[in-house]
């Protein structure tokens, strides 16, 4: 029978516990952590995402501020805005919300990052340091995929994992997690991407599929295998008449072909998004931990 991976609930869980210790810290006289966020222009999805994380910070006892920017910020005012936020004492994480517009170079932003503050985990300096299995902010989307294995008790050590997708930001990140010693690892990976050939091929040896390729029922029921567990990251929009709003969340996978032959599925939405802001509260949570030596 298939089980749901619930990330709304699991979010819920773990919040709850960065809360009790955000608690502790507040009955101890200290102030709370604090979590700043860039936001450049007014894209939909970004705005989403950006309530979602401020609602957490509140729920967990977080103090937070949403920085916003309209889109013909220049880069160099951009830049400034990042220092300030490195140099500023009582920030002890901060993100800027991606993507930005075209006229800015993203890494540039990203390489600007105070790391010891990049609580998205995505500078290269937190990168390399999770590559060797060294203490790091782990990637938001990575780091709660692993919580989620880990808090269903699915086994990872020796299995065939397959990750659609080699973006910094999951598929890599994700292979290299899964491929290393630990509780959740130990696993054979294979990233396939766009130039992957035989690619159903591949997916039905997978006891694990994980697809973060960003396109619509992508992953159909005749590319897995009876048995697999299925962590689905793709969030795509699609029209849906339907709806009030004239459309609807779906994911990279087929959901409701695929989800009878698998033993574990994430939805869309309720899976790996939730998930995601709660391991971007658990990383602030760390900066602050590491600042004041907790």
């Amino acid at each position: 029978m298939t089980q749901i991976i619930d990330g709304k609930e699991l979010s819920q869980t773990v919040k709850q516990e960065i809360k009790e210790k955000v608690d502790l810290i507040k009955e101890s006289g200290k102030r709370p952590p604090h979590l700043s966020a860039v936001l450049v222009g007014n894209n939909p999805a970004s705005e989403a995402y950006m309530r979602n994380k401020v609602r957490s910070c509140e729920q967990v006892g977080f103090s937070s501020d949403l920085i916003r920017k309209e889109s013909d910020i220049t880069q160099a005012e951009l830049l400034a805005v990042v220092k300030q936020l490195n140099e500023d004492d009582q920030v002890d994480g901060f993100i800027v919300q991606l993507p930005l517009p075209d006229h800015i170079d993203d890494e540039a932003v990203l390489l600007a990052i105070d790391p010891s503050k990049d609580v998205d985990g995505f500078h290269p300096y937190n990168f390399g340091c999770m590559a060797q299995g060294l203490d790091s902010f782990l990637p938001a989307t990575p780091y709660g995929i692993m919580i989620m294995l880990e808090r269903y008790g699915i086994e990872t050590s020796g299995k065939n994992v397959v990750i659609i997708g080699r973006s910094n930001i999951v598929g890599t990140p994700m292979s290299l997690l899964l491929s290393r010693k630990g509780k959740v690892g130990n696993s054979t990976v294979t990233l396939a991407h766009s130039r992957t050939k035989n690619l159903p091929e591949i997916t039905r040896r997978a006891d694990i599929l994980i697809s973060a390729l960003g396109k619509p029922f992508f992953v159909t029921a005749d590319m897995v295998k009876e048995g697999v567990v299925v962590i689905d990251v793709g969030i795509n929009r699609i029209d849906d008449l339907t709806r009030k709003s004239g459309s609807r969340l779906v994911g990279d996978v087929d959901f409701e072909k695929v989800a009878p032959k698998a033993s574990f599925i994430t939805p869309v939405p309720g899976g790996v998004g939730p998930m995601t802001v709660a391991s971007l509260m658990l990383n602030t949570l760390k900066a602050y931990n590491n600042k004041y030596d907790v």
